[in-house]
Order: structure tokens, then sequence, then C-alpha cells
């Protein structure tokens, strides 16, 4: 049986049974629709699980299938679930869409009672997206009330850079994109995360971030110092042991590629010098 979860106004959401170190405790699917709309848009359909997508396609007439970024966990079940209502599926990436054209930078949708705007906030990975919910009913009550993040902010803990295809200096400039949609004078936007619980404030929650990745690059940058003195070669399998070296085995892996991240991020700062 589905668990939904009201997320909001214009949101609820089912989690898809795939949890995991990446995934914690699973995917989380997105239904959109205003009040009184008679279709809905599904956002990020997850792993081709069939009682999921069922459950998805039930939700009501779906008018559009939306995906934040290429990984499976997000796009596995875009397909079929195309299969099974017929609606077009789009992405930034055009070989995730199916019958539906390439997302762009600042549009703007209208579907499902809702307006949907498209960021771009690549650094996870090259192609991630968010997308930014206002109530046509409440606009002029000022800007957003919530923002879809993919996998750009979680719910919980700290997000992976995909290197090489996810870089941490279009990283930080998303960051510093969100926080700024969440700094409007019309009260806190909503995080609706794609792993983890909602959070309240979108403007605190980007804000934390930037000072969580400042302080792991001052980490970095004090592992490779001191593994140089010492003789050694500071590589990333090394300097993630120094840096991450409480993390789970699990997740030893996923801080490898975020250190190669990072140490890419401050060579290109040393050579623009």
């Amino acid at each position: 049986m589905a668990h939904w979860q009201q997320t909001g106004r214009l949101s609820r959401s089912l989690r898809a049974d795939n949890p995991g170190p990446m995934t914690l405790d699973g995917t989380n699917s997105y239904v959109l629709s205003g009040p009184g709309s008679g279709t809905v848009v599904v956002v990020d359909p997850g792993p081709l699980l069939e009682g999921h997508l069922a459950a998805l396609a039930a939700a009501g007439r779906v008018e559009l299938i939306l995906v934040t970024h290429r990984h499976a966990d997000h796009t596995g079940g875009s397909a079929r679930l195309r299969e099974l209502t017929g609606a077009p599926v789009r992405a930034a990436d055009p070989d995730f869409c199916h019958g539906g054209a390439p997302l762009s930078n600042g549009e703007l949708i209208r579907a499902a009672g809702v307006e949907i705007g498209v960021l771009a906030t690549p650094g996870h990975t090259s192609d991630s997206v968010c997308f930014v919910l206002t109530d046509p009913a409440l606009k002029d009550d000022g800007g957003p009330s919530q923002v879809l993040t993919g996998d750009t902010v979680l719910g919980q803990g700290t997000t992976v850079l995909d290197h090489p295809d996810g870089r941490l200096g279009d990283y930080l400039d998303s960051l510093e994109k969100l926080r700024a949609v969440g700094s409007h004078e019309g009260g806190p936007v909503a995080v609706l995360p794609a792993h983890g619980p909602v959070l309240p404030d979108l403007a605190t929650i980007a804000a934390a971030y930037q000072a969580h990745r400042q302080e792991r690059l001052v980490q970095v940058r004090s592992a490779v110092d001191r593994l140089e003195a010492e003789g050694r070669e500071a590589t990333a399998e090394a300097v993630a042991a120094a840096v991450y070296g409480d993390v789970p085995a699990s997740l030893r892996g996923a801080a490898q590629l975020s250190v190669e991240a990072q140490l890419d991020y401050l060579r290109g700062a040393t050579s623009a010098r």
C-alpha cells in the first residue's frame, strides 16, 4: 500500500523502496498539483519498481514527468511511467527525455495548476536542476513557496559531488543561487529533497552547506600540506583517509569522489593566481 506524505499546498511525496547508503531511506518522488487541478506533475519517478510507478500513475492524470538529474535512482522508472501514463518525460540531459524537450535554465513551466521554474544547479552532476514552485493563487504574497532540490540539497547529511562530472566550483555557484532564491521577503522557502525529510528554510540550509564546503576545503588543504611535508603523495585516497576517516566503509568511495572534486577545485584556484 502506498504511503503518501503531504509536503505542502502544492505537493505530496511517495518514497520508493530503495534504501541504501547513497539513497538514505529511499528516493522521494513528488506529485505536484494546484487546488482544483485535473492533472498532476510527477518529479523524479525513481527506480524501476512496478508498485511504486503504479502508485504514481494512479495519483491523478499525469500531464508531465520531470527529473532533477540523470542518476538511476531518479530516472530508472521514467520510461516505464511514460508507458503507464502517456506523459512526456523532460530532463536537462536529452538522453533522459522521453517524448519531451530538454529543460532549459530559467524556463517557466505551467502545468497542473502550478508554476514550475527550472533552475540549473550543476555540481552534484553536470545536469542537475532544481524546480522552484509558485502557487499562481498566492503570487502576490511574494515569491516561491517550495523548491525541489533533487540531490543538490538533501534532507539530511551532505551531497556527494560525482566527480569529474560534478565539479565543486559549479556546486558552490549553485548553492549561492539557492540561497538567493530562499532569501526573499515572502517568508521561508521549504526544501523538498529527493532523499530525506522536508526542510523548512532553503536560505538557512544553503548557507549551512556553503559553510560546510568551506570547512572541508580547509581540511583538505591541511591534509595535502601535511602529506607533502611527510614526503608522501597527496592522492585523493590518502586525503580522503585523512579528512573522512570517520565515515562508514560503505561511503568511502563517495567521500573519495568529493575529495577528487575538492582537489580539482584547489588546483584550479592555485593556477588562477
